[in-house]
């Protein structure tokens, strides 16, 4: 009985440490998943920004892309064809600049800022062809937004798809 009276010590100390380790344990994986959550919640409030950032950017952009904003751009006497030159070079600088925002934007709002770009463009090219090239830069300029103005307004459907986006990501 003397050897087992020896032991009892260290048993007590035993029952005493074990729930002691396990609430211990328990609380410090609490801890690191707490941790966890506030890390990836601080990754979403930055990548918001950048979403926020992103689609302001891309607003932006339309909003030069508007015929309106475009026609404004350069010298009052250049010929038809060199305006259409430089608008376009100027678009597609412009668009080349922000593609990078494309990680950011959705896939169904890039496609449609895609598709706003591509038909301002096919909209000057053809504005001119309809004018047979007799037509000095201000009669292309009118007609350019006449043309414009008697489509669908795809550059302002898109950018109310953008803020209808940033509703719902801020």
């Amino acid at each position: 009985m003397t050897s087992f009276s020896g032991y009892l010590p260290y048993a007590f100390a035993l029952i005493i440490a074990i729930p002691f380790l396990v609430l211990l344990r328990q609380f410090v994986f609490t801890y690191i998943k707490l941790k966890e959550q506030e890390i990836r919640l601080l990754t979403v409030k930055s990548n918001s920004g950048n979403k926020a950032q992103s689609y302001e950017r891309m607003t932006l952009f339309l909003e030069r892309l508007k015929p309106a904003n475009l026609i404004q751009r350069f010298d009052k006497g250049l010929a038809p064809h060199e305006f259409i030159f430089l608008t376009e070079k100027t678009i597609n600088e412009e668009f080349e600049y922000n593609s990078s925002q494309q990680l950011y934007v959705t896939k169904g709002s890039w496609n449609n800022i895609v598709d706003s770009k591509n038909a301002v463009i096919d909209l000057l090219h053809k504005t001119y062809e309809g004018l047979h090239g007799n037509a000095n830069l201000d009669e292309f300029k009118t007609v350019f937004i006449m043309n414009y103005m008697n489509s669908e307004d795809y550059i302002s459907a898109t950018i109310e798809d953008l803020r209808r986006e940033i509703l719902i990501i801020a």
